[in-house]
């Protein structure tokens, strides 16, 4: 599971692809919520916003 930015996205997908040999779900965490889980403000690359969920 990957949390980054806009310009994070395309490394993420890869680095998901690379370990789970499969094609991962993609979640824009500004249209998404969830009750039991809190999003990371920040990319885990840069210190931009995490927009974007990879799992």
């Amino acid at each position: 599971m990957h949390v980054v930015c806009k310009e994070h996205l395309e490394l993420a997908i890869d680095m998901f692809v690379d370990e789970y040999e499969d094609a991962p779900d993609i979640v824009d965490l500004e249209q998404v919520k969830f009750s039991e889980w809190q999003a990371p403000e920040h990319c885990e690359r840069c210190s931009g916003p995490g927009r974007f969920l990879v799992v």
